[in-house]
């Protein structure tokens, strides 16, 4: 089913990394919802389960499970990246910031990712690329620092979310490994199972108590089923085919689309409007995306050779 819709064309690969970052952007949305009701913790673990029930369903039917043992040591590595640390440094850091704020520092992903991905995967980048990233950085840095000069944060939520950043990171050049062996809805569901199991022992000693008194309404659940169908299942899916079609760097650039998606629904759902200052950066941050999908192949900055 939604491997028909990402089928092989150019253009294909692009709009499934669009359309991960916007159920990413919207993610900072419900997540934010959710925490006036649960722990961070409960809110990874609840999206996980219901993520694996549903891919486990659509597997099952339609026979397409696919798993060899020897790649095992990739999974585990795969899902301690991210759900466990790339979530837990999200969820708690939300707390402490806005999801405007919060997409923002995780849309610096782009930014360090190449240097990375250089380091274990020998990806070349080419020069637009490389300006886009530094352009994007500037639009991230007009959003966070304010009129006054000063940055507006919560040092500890600011230093989680770039936790997550870097989970992030090490999530990226894990599932490249894979990529070339198991369908993107393999991957999702694998990392989104074996995730679950971590998180199941920090959940009952943290949280146990508030899982197990846990009160819900019908907002809670709208945000719950949303949080774990689009940004724990959909949004892993095209992100995972994206990079395996067009690379690690190409595919993160599109991380620079979450902070305006979230800053667009903060808007309609909050009603926090946007100052100038915000939506000059946002302006930069997407020029710099598109500086960065510049085709110059003749006049590639090559930092390293192909393997």
């Amino acid at each position: 089913m939604v491997d028909k819709i990402i089928k092989s064309n150019n253009l294909v690969p692009y709009l499934a990394a669009i359309f991960s970052m916007i159920f990413f952007g919207m993610s900072f949305i419900w997540t934010k919802i959710l925490l006036e009701s649960f722990g961070p913790l409960t809110i990874i673990f609840l999206r996980l389960l219901i993520s694996t029930i549903l891919l486990a369903s659509y597997l099952s039917i339609t026979k397409k499970i696919h798993f060899q043992k020897s790649h095992i040591k990739y999974f585990l590595g795969l899902a301690f990246f991210e759900p466990f640390l790339y979530f837990l440094g999200e969820n708690f850091g939300v707390q402490y910031v806005s999801p405007t704020i919060a997409s923002m520092i995780i849309s610096t992903i782009p930014l360090v990712t190449p240097i990375f991905v250089f380091i274990f995967l020998k990806e070349r980048i080419n020069r637009y690329t490389f300006l886009g990233l530094i352009v994007s950085f500037v639009g991230v840095l007009t959003v966070l620092v304010s009129k006054n000069s000063t940055l507006e944060y919560t040092p500890k939520g600011i230093g989680l979310l770039f936790f997550a950043v870097a989970a992030t990171i090490g999530y990226s050049i894990m599932v490249k490994k894979l990529t070339s062996e198991y369908s993107p809805i393999n991957i999702v569901f694998f990392q989104n199972l074996i995730g679950f199991f971590y998180f199941i022992p920090f959940v009952f000693i943290f949280e146990g108590k508030e899982l197990l008194n846990m009160s819900i309404d019908f907002p809670t659940i709208s945000a719950l089923i949303q949080l774990s169908l689009f940004a724990s299942t959909l949004a892993f899916i095209f992100l995972t085919k994206s990079i395996g079609a067009i690379g690690v760097n190409k595919t993160n650039v599109f991380v620079n689309l979450i902070p305006v998606v979230t800053a667009l629904f903060s808007y309609i759902i909050f009603g926090k409007l946007l100052s100038m200052q915000e939506i000059i950066g946002i302006v930069i941050v997407i020029s710099g995306l598109f500086l960065s999908n510049v085709k110059n192949e003749s006049k590639e900055m090559i930092i390293h050779e192909d393997i």
